[in-house]
C-alpha cells in the first residue's frame, strides 16, 4: 500500500495519523508517540462534538486551529526543545581540566538520580518479575476456561500500563526521553483486531522481557550501590567508630586487629571520598546504560 502524500490535506483520521508519523521522522520515538496520541484525543474528542461532520469535513475545519501534520509536528520538534531546555539542570561551566571531568561528578543531578534508582530497583524488580510471572501464570491456566480470554486482555493492558509508569521513573531518575502518553493504536480498526494487535506487538511482548530482567537488574543495582555507600562511609568514618566504640577498626581472619588512631582521620575521609567518587562516576554509567535498554525494549521504534 502507498504511503499518503504529505502534501495533499488527509481526509480520514487515519491519514492525518499517518502523516504526522511521517513528518516526525527521525524523532524520538517516545515524542512520536506522544504526539500521535494528542493528536488522536483531540480529532476524536472534535468529531464527538460534531458528528454530523464527515471525517474530511472535520480535518478541513481543524487544518487552521490544530495544524496540518507538518505544522504539528514543527511544533511538537519546538517544544521539546524548549521542554528539555526548561527541564535540564542549569549548565555548568564547561570543565576544561582533568580534575574538573573527574570531581564534576560530586555536582551531578544524573549521578544521584541513577544512584537513587539503582537503591530502588530491588524493590521494583521483584514487583515487576512477580507480577509478569503470576500473570503469565494465570493466563496459562486460565487458557482452558472461558475467563482465560478476558483475563489475558487484562494483563496484557496492565502490563503496558506499567511500561508507561517505569518509564516516568526512568525519564525523571535517569534524564532518558521516554513517554508520556499511552501507546497510540488505531481506532478505527474493530475492537478484536486491536486486542489482536496488542498481542503481535513485539512492544507488548519486550515489555515482558523488561519486566522479567528488572529482577536480576534490580539484584546487581541494588547490592553494588549499597555496597560501595557502605564501604565508602565506613572507611571515611573508621577512626571516629574506633573513638566512640573503643574496638578496633579492623580484625583479620586470624584475630589480629589493626587500630586506627584519629589523627589517621583526614586520611581515611579522603579514601572514603574517593571510592564515593567512583560510585557516582558507576552510577552515572549504569544509569545511561540503563535508560538505554528500558528505551529499546518499552518505546515501540518506528
Amino acid at each position: 500500500m502507498n504511503a499518503p502524500n504529505p502534501n495533499l490535506l488527509p481526509t480520514t483520521i487515519s491519514q492525518y495519523l499517518e502523516q504526522l508519523r511521517q513528518a516526525l521522522g527521525g524523532a524520538d520515538p517516545a515524542l512520536v508517540q506522544d504526539a500521535l496520541y494528542d493528536a488522536e484525543e483531540y480529532l476524536r474528542s472534535e468529531w464527538a462534538e460534531h458528528p454530523e461532520q464527515s471525517e474530511a469535513q472535520l480535518l478541513a475545519s481543524v487544518a487552521g486551529s490544530y495544524g496540518a501534520p507538518a505544522e504539528v509536528a514543527d511544533i511538537y520538534r519546538d517544544t521539546e526543545v524548549t521542554v528539555t531546555q526548561a527541564l535540564r539542570a542549569p549548565p555548568r561551566p564547561p570543565k576544561r581540566s582533568l580534575a574538573g571531568k573527574v570531581f564534576g561528578v560530586f555536582a551531578d543531578p544524573r549521578a544521584y538520580g541513577a544512584l537513587i534508582y539503582m537503591l530502588f530497583s530491588l524493590v521494583t524488580g521483584i514487583f515487576y518479575f512477580t507480577w509478569a510471572v503470576t500473570g503469565l501464570s494465570l493466563t496459562l491456566g486460565l487458557a482452558v476456561l472461558i475467563i482465560g480470554i478476558p483475563f489475558a486482555i487484562l494483563f496484557f493492558a496492565s502490563v503496558r500500563g506499567l511500561a508507561l509508569l517505569e518509564g516516568r521513573l526512568v525519564e525523571v531518575m535517569l534524564g532518558e526521553r521516554m513517554p508520556r502518553r499511552p501507546a497510540y493504536a488505531d481506532r478505527d480498526q474493530p475492537l478484536m483486531k486491536r486486542i489482536g494487535a496488542m498481542f503481535s506487538d513485539p512492544r507488548t511482548w519486550s515489555t515482558l522481557c523488561y519486566q522479567l530482567l528488572m529482577l536480576p537488574l534490580g539484584i546487581i543495582y541494588f547490592t553494588v550501590a549499597v555496597t560501595a555507600l557502605a564501604l565508602s562511609l565506613s572507611i571515611a568514618l573508621m577512626p571516629l567508630a574506633e573513638a566512640v566504640t573503643g574496638r578496633p577498626s579492623m580484625v583479620w581472619w586470624n584475630d589480629v586487629a589493626i587500630s586506627l588512631p584519629l589523627w589517621t582521620m583526614p586520611l581515611t575521609i579522603a579514601v572514603g571520598l574517593g571510592l564515593l567518587l567512583l560510585t557516582l562516576h558507576g552510577a552515572r554509567l549504569i544509569g545511561a546504560m540503563h535508560g538505554a535498554i528500558a528505551k529499546h525494549l518499552l518505546v515501540r521504534s518506528g
